[in-house]
């Protein structure tokens, strides 16, 4: 069942990403990720309310749990505002995998803090490492001044340092969740609470980072609020 629900979660965030490069490119990726992360808030809102309202939130929780909870979310706002403006520069097919290898990170912390791992995922680990730093790099032919002959050179390409950034925002934010946040918070309770400090943090960011805060129009609203419900429910 966990290795579904994973597969799942995989294939919505992959629709939530796709969907984002559209909304950062037509809003820009500050009023992109605001929005999407209030209708994640809201959309989460109403199921707590269902399975319970407030009384899901303090149920077996304590203040701990809660803090975790609030530097899960600061990092979340991050990795996340570096990921779309990945998306928003530079190439989906390029920078949509380097992201996504954030769980080579959150294997090795897992490690660290005691679990095992079999000698053939290590070795996909080691694969997937290998391919990030591939797909990373942009080789292409320069002629020398002193002579005629080239030589290949390779360079990051466009929005993959914000890729990178992502990455490993990410590989420690789901350690975070699987070893702080989930087991004193729980599943829906955490991801409702990430996606309410992520919103609060960029309102309050919003003028001193001198970024505009306007709401969307028309069919963008429809865009973000797809992709913060998809991305949401990719989380839970």
């Amino acid at each position: 069942m966990g290795i579904i629900l994973g597969l799942t979660a995989a294939i919505l965030w992959g629709i939530a990403d796709y969907m984002a490069r559209f909304g950062t490119r037509r809003i820009g990726t500050y009023r992109t990720l605001l929005y999407m992360q209030l209708i994640g808030f809201l959309a989460l809102s109403v199921l707590m309310e269902a399975m319970g309202g407030v009384h899901q939130l303090t149920a077996g929780t304590n203040a701990r749990g809660w803090e975790w909870v609030v530097l899960a979310g600061l990092i979340n706002t991050g990795s996340t505002l570096a990921l779309y403006r990945s998306f928003e520069i530079g190439t989906l097919a390029v920078v949509a995998p380097i992201a996504a290898s954030y769980p080579a990170l959150t294997v090795v912390l897992s490690i660290l803090s005691g679990e095992t791992i079999r000698r053939t995922r290590f070795l996909g680990l080691v694969a997937a490492l290998i391919g990030l730093v591939l797909t990373a790099t942009s080789f292409s032919k320069e002629r020398s001044k002193d002579s005629a002959e080239s030589h290949l050179t390779g360079h990051m390409a466009r929005g993959v340092k914000w890729a990178i950034v992502a990455a490993i925002g990410y590989g420690t934010l789901f350690w975070m969740l699987g070893f702080r946040v989930m087991p004193a918070v729980g599943g829906v309770a955490s991801v409702w609470g990430i996606r309410f400090v992520t919103f609060a943090a960029l309102a309050l960011l919003a003028w001193p980072a001198r970024q505009s805060a306007r709401p969307p129009e028309g069919i963008d609203w429809w865009l973000v609020g797809g992709i913060g419900v998809v991305d949401s429910i990719a989380f839970v």
